[in-house]
């Protein structure tokens, strides 16, 4: 959602905080602003609709705003239409305090209704607009300090919130303060950043500070300082970020979704080894003990969007390795409709980022419930790492793109580690067939790189349809996970209204609309399941559909039926998802390119949900 950084040091600020805004684009905005401060001079606060450059050009790149203190934002639009007014950041109606803020604000209409009677007059539609006066409110009545005052408006304030607020009497000074929403700071070289994700400061500060939930910091020049909600000083300990600063760059592709696309074998053959010692499982770092998969009675797994695909694959191959019941469920459904877990039950959240706002929930409703949680995220020390009662963490590097590829290769791994885990500790694999599946698992990165190497026929085929106005997705079991996949892919960055269906579902309503032209696209990897699947195709084709086949090497009997075929190489099918999603990546990628559409940005999408 909303991007927030800031800035306290020696160097001018605008330029800074211009390019750690560039890095959080990712994260979805409809229009920016930046609010810098010369010494004890007033702040001067210049905003933009639209895309950052526009900023960047009002500013000169930020050359035109001379400062050593600042703090920038991107904004989101929720309460208000995308507007250079609405934008942030905002200030108190003499420009004392100014502030800008990511999350929702939940009970804003009733604290401006308190401010109008209190002679505040409001100049936009936000709900950030009123919490920054509300902590002018408290400051002045209270003749508090700043944290003193942030401490009142966080107990006021109902909702999320990462906010980041600068007071005229206190220059050379920053002060933050969280609930929900993600913030992280770090010191390097004697000076400070603020921002809402690691890739906007990485380049300037590797150790960083998690500020924990209801918590403020003070950010001067090379020094923060932590407080709880009763303003008593917290003592923190920084974590080291081992990310390659240039893995947040485009490395010399036109998308980060195609370098991203590029990066899966890697990121595979990474988070497969940091599971695996001396050829086997190893489970000790993650919290997750060989006695707790003994007893656990089901398995919960609970995410939203491409994650809640993976606990889909996730859910076909746990249940068949290790016979252990395993239920998958949305994060924003899950703790509205109370649900009913076992003190023997576990909890798997699955989140790239880690902050994910229904998913954090949804953590915290299962640990309310007293059952034992694990967390599979891409951050470390993200809430949900921190909140979990054990962690897996994936090791894709920062993931730039909107639409996910190789955090979900990532995490379909871990799904398999795990599988297999449970499977030998519950007494349902050998150690014979689990060397076995270790070994396929470390074949899968190559077996990805040869479908990569051969993506120009995709490139040919998306081109074709690039006009297409509706696209389907059909394949039973592990395939309609795959499909579920694929088809989110094409409707995300490419605009075409496409569906995905488990393909005996077809005559029960859906095949009403099939007619001449439409694509339809097959998943066909499961042997048992494969001739099933071929029927199908043949009563969408019988109806006028264009039929693309998906399958592995050896099943060229799909060419008999299929218009176009696409191969991937053949592994043991509990892990082909890994492999037969990424023709379906690449074609939703071209697709979009051919469209001429904004790949790594899609319209109306962010890329970490951190509001409900």
């Amino acid at each position: 959602m909303c991007g927030i950084v800031g800035f306290v040091g020696d160097h001018q600020a605008a330029p800074i905080l211009l390019d750690g805004l560039s890095k959080l684009e990712y994260r979805g905005y409809d229009s920016a602003g930046l609010a810098i401060r010369d010494g004890a001079s007033a702040v001067e606060i210049v905003k933009a609709k639209g895309r950052l450059r526009f900023l960047s050009e009002k500013t000169n790149g930020g050359e035109e705003l001379k400062g050593t203190c600042g703090i920038g934002h991107t904004r989101w639009a929720t309460h208000g239409e995308p507007s250079e007014r609405n934008a942030h950041p905002h200030c108190s109606d003499k420009g004392e305090v100014v502030g800008v803020h990511n999350g929702i604000i939940e009970n804003y209409q009733e604290l401006k209704d308190k401010l109008l009677r209190k002679g505040y007059t409001f100049y936009s539609q936000t709900d950030t607009e009123v919490v920054v006066k509300l902590v002018d409110y408290y400051y002045k009545k209270y003749e508090m300090g700043p944290i003193d005052a942030l401490s009142k408006t966080m107990v006021r304030v109902r909702g999320s919130y990462a906010l980041a607020v600068m007071f005229q009497d206190f220059p050379g000074e920053i002060y933050v303060a969280r609930k929900e929403s993600p913030l992280i700071l770090g010191v390097q070289n004697g000076e400070s950043y603020i921002a809402s994700d690691v890739p906007a400061i990485l380049k300037y500060a590797r150790n960083v500070y998690y500020i924990d939930n209801l918590e403020m910091a003070r950010v001067q020049k090379g020094e923060i300082t932590f407080y709880n909600l009763d303003g008593e000083p917290v003592e923190k300990e920084t974590t080291e970020i081992k990310w390659d600063a240039e893995a947040a760059e485009k490395a010399g592709f036109e998308h980060f979704m195609m370098k991203e696309i590029h990066e899966q074998p890697k990121a595979v053959a990474d988070t497969c080894n940091s599971f695996l010692k001396d050829g086997m499982l190893d489970f000790t770092d993650t919290g997750l003990s060989e006695e707790r998969m003994q007893s656990v009675r089901q398995i919960h797994i609970v995410a939203c969007g491409s994650a809640y695909h993976v606990g889909i694959a996730a859910q076909y191959v746990m249940e068949d390795l290790a016979r252990v019941p395993v239920r998958v469920e949305l994060a924003s459904e899950f703790r509205y409709r109370k649900p009913l877990l076992d003190p023997e039950d576990m909890v798997i959240i699955i989140s790239q980022s880690g902050e994910t706002a229904d998913s954090l929930a949804a953590l915290r409703e299962a640990k309310k419930q007293g059952v034992w949680t694990l967390a599979v995220v891409n951050v470390v020390g993200s809430s949900i790492a921190r909140e979990a009662d054990g962690v897996c963490y994936t090791v894709a590097g920062p993931e730039i793109a909107v639409a996910t590829t190789k955090a979900y290769s990532a995490q379909l791994v871990v799904c398999y580690l795990l599988a297999m885990g449970f499977a030998r500790a519950r007494g349902q694999m050998e150690d014979e067939r689990l060397s076995s599946m270790v070994e396929e698992l470390r074949s899968l990165p190559d077996k990805i790189q040869r479908i990569l190497d051969d993506k120009e026929r995709i490139q040919w085929f998306a081109a074709k349809f690039a006009n297409a106005r509706d696209i389907f997705f059909i394949g039973r079991g592990l395939d309609y996970a795959i499909s579920l996949e694929g088809s989110l892919k094409m409707k995300e960055i490419s605009y075409v209204h496409s569906e995905a269906y488990a393909a005996g579902e077809l005559k029960h309503g859906t095949i009403s609309l099939i007619e001449k032209g439409i694509l339809v696209i097959g998943v066909l990897s499961q042997k048992a399941l494969f001739e099933k699947t071929v029927s199908n195709m043949v009563e969408v084709k019988s109806r006028g559909a264009y039929l693309m086949g998906l399958t592995s090497f050896g099943n060229y009997s799909v060419e008999d039926v299929a218009d176009f075929t696409v191969y991937v190489p053949r592994t043991d099918e509990h892990f082909t998802t890994s492999l037969a999603v990424i023709p379906l990546q690449l074609l939703g990628y071209y697709v979009a390119v051919a469209k001429g559409l904004d790949v790594d940005k899609p319209r109306n999408l962010a890329k970490s949900v951190t509001v409900e």
